[in-house]
């Protein structure tokens, strides 16, 4: 479903991201973990199309380049930004609904929205509350469920646990764990890595630009390397 092939992103005379490779088939959740600065959001960034790139990204075959972020969610790509982006002045109903401005099936729309609230219940409770005044957890659902109105065939998530409280990274990869249950596939950025390492497929581990470590999501949190880096062990 993605092809990314030496994807390279530069900030002016920097080098975010050097020349990295990876795939994500239908059906997989694949984790990209690494640590802060690694360019794990500007690789992001660029599958989405909301940064210039070099190098080849496709999308279902097509490629990315020359097209915009609206085009993508047009043909099923969405992505829930690191800080998570939501319309701070708008509620969370309003919200939802702007997750749906490519779509034209409003009875499904309606029903998709529904979807949502049985899914965030907290977010049903609060429908007319503009989303500026929510908590940072109540934010991420509203973005997830915001991104998920658009209907994705691959849904990008970056970072959706950041500085959430324990009990809200639990409910956010609870939620993680249905959409891959109901055969989402996912392309998920998270520092959290022992909890994305436990829910991926496969993952790849990426520093200073380069993906260093790939392979299955269970071998690489048995990988030594990967053991002392980012799951804290000695």
């Amino acid at each position: 479903m993605l092809s990314v092939q030496d994807l390279r992103v530069h900030y002016g005379g920097i080098q975010a991201v050097k020349g990295i490779s990876l795939e994500v088939q239908r059906g997989e959740l694949v984790c990209l973990i690494g640590s802060n600065g690694a360019g794990k959001t500007s690789t992001m960034k660029a599958i989405t199309a909301s940064l210039a790139f070099e190098g080849a990204v496709r999308f279902k075959d097509r490629a990315v380049a020359g097209q915009g972020a609206w085009d993508l969610v047009g043909q099923g790509l969405a992505m829930v930004p690191e800080g998570r982006g939501v319309f701070a002045r708008m509620s969370i109903d309003e919200n939802l609904r702007m997750g749906a401005y490519s779509r034209s099936d409003s009875k499904e729309v309606l029903q998709d929205l529904a979807q949502m609230y049985a899914l965030f219940p907290r977010l049903q409770e609060r429908r007319t509350q503009l989303a500026g005044t929510l908590s940072g957890g109540e934010q991420q659902m509203l973005a997830m469920g915001r991104a998920l109105m658009s209907r994705p065939e691959l849904l990008l998530l970056d970072e959706p646990s950041m500085g959430l409280s324990p009990l809200m990274v639990d409910k956010i990869f609870e939620v993680i764990a249905q959409l891959r249950a109901q055969g989402m596939t996912i392309l998920l950025v998270e520092q959290n890595a022992s909890r994305a390492l436990a829910l991926a497929d496969r993952a790849y581990v990426m520093e200073t630009g380069l993906i260093t470590l790939s392979g299955p999501a269970q071998d690489l949190m048995h990988d030594p390397a990967v053991r002392q880096a980012y799951l804290g062990e000695a």
